[in-house]
């Protein structure tokens, strides 16, 4: 387990300082995850309040399902770590990406009302895991923030049952969640979905 931790916490480290470099987790906002052993669960995952575009692998933190540090490394977890926890769970998930970026918070409290948003009709959504042609509809729910993390984990849980499709949500004013089967797949998710959230806002701006 301590080499596969050792190349994880690097693999995070570099998708961490790519997605700050295109403005999506600018100061220590975001936090990312990747699975390192599934019985019992263990995540590597960034820690709390760290700067995104200056992450040492040395701080990245290995944790169980309630969200524990059980690692060498010294540190506290992301507050959000039982989200990731919850994905992770409910979608079988090997990494897990949390960003904030412009578009994603601007557009999840703009569609709040009507509980999420849908996006149709672009190629990118072809890169998203599973979807084969641009006329794909793509249902993110938005989900209210909230402080305490175990119960945003419960609605997060409750939210991903009612919409076994989707390969995203939002929280209202804060950012997006994605995943995928592995940190490769997370970051192409990421990346294609703010491309997809900035289009979809771009083309109402004006309106």
């Amino acid at each position: 387990m301590a080499d596969t931790f050792a190349h994880t916490a690097l693999n995070l480290v570099s998708v961490a300082t790519a997605l700050h470099a295109r403005g999506w987790l600018l100061g220590t906002s975001g936090n990312l995850s990747a699975v390192i052993d599934r019985d019992p669960v263990r995540l590597a995952i960034t820690p709390s309040g760290a700067d995104k575009g200056d992450l040492s692998a040395g701080r990245i933190l290995l944790i169980d399902e309630d969200s524990k540090s059980v690692g060498e490394n010294t540190g506290k977890p992301s507050d959000e770590s039982p989200l990731h926890i919850a994905v992770v769970k409910a979608r079988s998930a090997g990494a897990v990406i949390h960003t904030h970026s412009v578009w994603a918070t601007v557009l999840s409290d703009l569609h709040a009302s009507e509980g999420g948003l849908t996006i149709e009709g672009y190629e990118m959504l072809k890169g998203l895991h599973g979807v084969s042609t641009h006329l794909h509809r793509e249902w993110i729910p938005i989900l209210e923030n909230a402080q305490d993390m175990q119960t945003l984990a419960q609605s997060v849980n409750e939210l991903l049952a009612k919409a076994p499709e989707a390969h995203a949500f939002l929280l209202r004013r804060h950012g997006v969640y994605t995943w995928g089967r592995d940190l490769s797949e997370a970051k192409r998710h990421v990346e294609i979905l703010e491309f997809l959230l900035e289009a979809m806002g771009r083309s109402t701006e004006g309106r």
